[in-house]
């Protein structure tokens, strides 16, 4: 089964994606949200841009904070996960996430990459990261994505149709 895994972040979104065998897993781009005028314009492209590898499915990375609950950075993955899947008519899967990114920091250092490169394919690294849990993952384990949201997903702050809202202090 061919997947196109993201790794979804505020700054930068990495992806990978596999053989159709779903065995092995590749570095496929990084998508910088300030490359674009907007967030719709952004997750635009990033739907094009997983189409374009024509896959079977689509694997979203979900981080968890150590303790397995949910962050903000959570429910924001959350609300692009339903907003891509109106746009994608392809299965979504969650692969829960705990360090991916520093994980692929240490896969890029063992590697032997500068640290000036590093920012430019850590995303793209930590998407590896994340398909290559899912690819090992008996089918019967994996997460399917309902095509509605959970009723608990509530919108969050920054996503509004003007950009960015303003944060109020915790």
């Amino acid at each position: 089964m061919k997947c196109v895994a993201i790794d979804y972040g505020l700054e930068r979104t990495g992806l990978a994606a596999c053989d159709e065998a779903g065995v092995l897993a590749y570095p496929l781009t990084t998508l910088r949200l300030a490359d674009y005028p907007d967030r719709k314009a952004f997750l635009a492209a990033l739907a094009q841009r997983v189409l374009a590898e024509a896959p079977d499915a689509v694997v979203l990375g979900l981080p968890l904070l150590d303790d397995g609950s949910e962050s903000l950075t959570t429910r924001q993955v959350r609300n692009v996960a339903g907003r891509l899947m109106r746009r994608i008519d392809r299965p979504f899967y969650w692969m829960p996430e705990l360090l991916s990114s520093v994980e692929a920091a240490m896969d890029l250092r063992e590697a032997g990459l500068a640290r000036k490169r590093h920012k430019a394919v850590l995303d793209q690294q930590a998407a590896v990261r994340i398909l290559a849990s899912f690819l090992a993952l008996p089918p019967a384990r994996r997460q399917p994505i309902e095509a509605a949201p959970s009723a608990r997903t509530a919108p969050i702050p920054h996503d509004g149709p003007d950009g960015p809202a303003p944060r109020t202090p915790a």
